[in-house]
């Protein structure tokens, strides 16, 4: 639908927002279940979800009424209200970055020499890395890659997502570009996409499916976040 075709929206009242908030609670479950596992070491549950209802509610005042096309937005927002959070509690010490950096170099040099990606036992014997280093590794650069596609979707200069009202143009620009990032992806990846953001499945859960290890899940959507990051930023650069 044409930008142009949405007109400017009533600000919602506290009862309107109240009954939207509940009905968009399941959405907002289904995004706490997938952060849960990095959050709760950092952020009380209650306030984990205190914080993810205010990302709801923030999508809900520049929005407007929602329609259709309302929980992929709010997505972005309680995410990223959990994401921010999480970055203002320091959720990777400096301590830990700096070890996480270091690892990625080894790790992307030993890739180099096998001519492959290096699995759990290619690091064990070059790194003498323990099974729990490398899961905190991948869940690093995992939620690190998150953040980074959230960052670039959510390319405002006050750091929010545009929107209808305040610059629909650049709202469906976002959109587009993300669309034609998703088509250069491999299907098992593109099938990753699907689960974890529209189905809303945990990692676990994906490895279930795709009958992989969690960790396998890790460094593949790992992959195809950056994948989207570059892909995204070079259709801007050329525009």
């Amino acid at each position: 639908m044409p930008v142009n075709d949405y007109a400017q929206t009533d600000t919602l009242t506290a009862e309107q927002e109240a009954g939207y908030i509940q009905q968009y609670l399941p959405l907002v479950n289904k995004i706490l279940r997938q952060l849960s596992y990095h959050a709760n070491a950092v952020i009380d549950s209650n306030d984990l979800q205190q914080i993810a209802l205010v990302g709801l509610l923030t999508a809900l005042r520049r929005y407007g009424i929602p329609d259709a096309e309302f929980p992929g937005y709010a997505k972005y927002r309680i995410r990223g209200a959990i994401l921010d959070e999480l970055r203002q509690a320091d959720w990777r010490p400096r301590t830990v970055r700096q070890k996480t950096h270091q690892l990625s170099h080894q790790i992307q040099q030993i890739g180099q020499k096998l001519g492959r990606e290096p699995d759990f036992s290619d690091l064990q014997q070059a790194l003498a890395i323990d099974a729990q280093t490398y899961h905190d590794y991948l869940q690093s650069e995992y939620l690190a890659s998150v953040e980074s596609l959230d960052a670039v979707m959510d390319e405002e200069g006050d750091g929010q997502f545009g929107t209808h009202r305040d610059n629909p143009e650049r709202f469906y620009t976002r959109q587009q570009q993300l669309s034609q990032a998703i088509a250069i992806l491999d299907p098992r990846e593109q099938l990753i996409l699907t689960l974890y953001y529209h189905h809303e499945m945990n990692l676990k859960e994906i490895a279930l499916v795709l009958e992989v290890s969690e960790a396998r899940v890790c460094q593949l959507n790992k992959r195809l976040n950056d994948k989207l990051v570059a892909h995204i930023k070079q259709s801007e650069s050329v525009c």
